[in-house]
């Protein structure tokens, strides 16, 4: 079963309470409960964390990189200016899928620019909590190629 690490950074323990109109009404709990469930229907093993403690984040990207596990991840803010947070993501062996709730692109200008995406997989926005579903379903995509191409199965 393959391991996805869901990773989220500052204020995102505040879903369902912080700026509803921006990020909605789900609760963090909600979110958690989202992308357990979705993990277990795609066939991942997914364990959901949230921390305001950027050496925390860093040491949970060093974790998953050790594992090659795979992570979607929410950097929040730190999206925006931490290269500590960019330069761990860097050092993943897994798929890396950036995750947005909210379209940073429309949002206020210093939010446009993420230096974690270009060591991303692939990058998600603006599309709610679903963001988290579809970065799942992206993940178990890639992890049934990898298991084709190593039994030599089309």
């Amino acid at each position: 079963m393959t391991k996805v690490y869901v990773l989220n950074g500052p204020n995102l323990g505040r879903l369902g309470t912080r700026q509803v109109d921006v990020y909605g009404l789900v609760s963090y709990a909600g979110l958690v409960e989202l992308c357990r469930t979705s993990g277990a229907e795609l066939g991942l093993d997914v364990e959901v964390r949230q921390t305001d403690a950027e050496h925390e984040m860093l040491a949970w990207l060093h974790m998953a990189a050790d594992e090659r596990a795979a992570v979607v991840l929410n950097p929040g803010a730190w999206s925006h200016y931490s290269y500590a947070v960019r330069d761990a993501c860097a050092m993943l062996r897994g798929p890396l899928v950036e995750v947005h709730i909210s379209n940073i692109h429309a949002r206020e200008e210093f939010r446009h620019h993420s230096v974690v995406s270009a060591v991303a997989t692939g990058v998600i926005c603006g599309l709610g909590v679903d963001g988290y579903r579809l970065a799942l379903s992206h993940i178990a995509t890639l992890a049934a190629a990898d298991t084709s191409a190593g039994t030599g199965q089309d």
